[in-house]
């Protein structure tokens, strides 16, 4: 069943639609946290995720599974950071002039999270890294597969991998308001 598929079971009350949805995007969605969680949180919020994404389901478009997922764990981290006020881990992971622009820590590290920066960092759209990312990271495809599909050796797919991960972190430790300006 796709992802469409299994939402539409959740919102009537598969319970087992939401573990298989848990299988297949907790992990994705749980590398992307990390980036402004300490990593004992992560696993909670993942939690608080799934719990609102049993809850929403029902107000459900299909449009875009993986994009509605997101949508859920970044509120639900952007609460879990509100709640636990000025936690110095997050303090210490975002720049200084990140705190300059903002009143609330908390969303300047959400807004970190951002996908489109995320997707940006990572060129235009069919670009050799970008394509590498999604097939291997958002559609959880093996090194092998990526490679078939992309046609090209399983080495260079693991180097485009590297490059783009490189990208990532690089996007990250700029910010959204670097990258605009």
């Amino acid at each position: 069943m796709d992802n469409n598929g299994l939402i539409m079971a959740v919102a009537r009350g598969d319970d087992a639609a939401l573990r298989e949805l848990f299988v297949r995007h907790a992990p994705w969605i749980a590398a992307r946290l990390h980036a402004v969680l300490p990593a004992a949180d992560v696993e909670d919020v993942i939690q608080e995720t799934f719990l609102g994404v049993w809850r929403g389901a029902a107000g459900y478009r299909a449009d875009g599974a993986g994009a509605w997922l997101w949508g859920i764990a970044r509120r639900q981290a952007a609460l879990w950071l509100r709640r636990r006020g000025r936690n110095e881990a997050v303090l210490a992971s975002l720049p200084t002039d990140d705190l300059a622009h903002t009143a609330d820590p908390a969303d300047a590290a959400v807004d970190r999270l951002d996908l489109a920066e995320a997707v940006r960092a990572l060129g235009a759209e069919g670009s050799p890294h970008r394509e590498t990312w999604r097939l291997i990271y958002v559609e959880e495809r093996t090194v092998a597969e990526a490679a078939e599909a992309m046609g090209v050796p399983a080495g260079t797919v693991k180097s485009r991998a590297h490059h783009a991960r490189a990208l990532l972190r690089a996007a990250l430790r700029r910010g959204p308001a670097a990258e605009e300006g």
